[in-house]
């Protein structure tokens, strides 16, 4: 399972023009559910994100974590692909819809956040905060 963590002033998807979730000041996060990836990795990597300490304290440093501030969870078979070979990516390593789909919605409900259409062509807008840009696995 990875997560590409992007810190954000805000974000929203679209699905076909239509608006279905923003949010103001928080984290964008992109995530990829392999095959074999599980409700383990599922929970370790939504505690990780919840628990980042990437925002900026009285003296700005980046030094707190997410508190009150809103996720925005996208599912992204992509981040999966592997590009060792070639020019063209293999996504092999993702999982299949129907076992992706549970451990995105475990993954998304343990943060609270809110979320994409999992499947569907989605638009995804951010206003980026700062250079803040990490990508995780469990």
């Amino acid at each position: 399972m990875k997560a590409l963590v992007q810190r954000v002033s805000s974000a929203r998807v679209l699905v076909e023009g239509d608006e279905v979730s923003a949010i103001g000041p928080g984290l964008l996060v992109l995530v990829g559910i392999g095959d074999g990836d599980g409700t383990d990795q599922a929970d370790r990597l939504a505690d990780k994100v919840r628990h980042l300490r990437i925002f900026e304290d009285a003296d700005g440093r980046m030094n707190e974590p997410l508190g009150e501030r809103e996720i925005l969870c996208v599912s992204q078979f992509t981040l999966m692909a592997d590009t060792r070979k070639g020019n063209r990516p293999s996504y092999m390593g993702a999982a299949r819809p129907e076992e992706a789909e549970p451990l995105y919605e475990r993954f998304r409900e343990r943060l609270g956040a809110k979320g994409g259409v999992f499947g569907a062509m989605m638009a995804v807008e951010l206003t980026n905060d700062g250079p803040v840009t990490l990508l995780l696995e469990a």
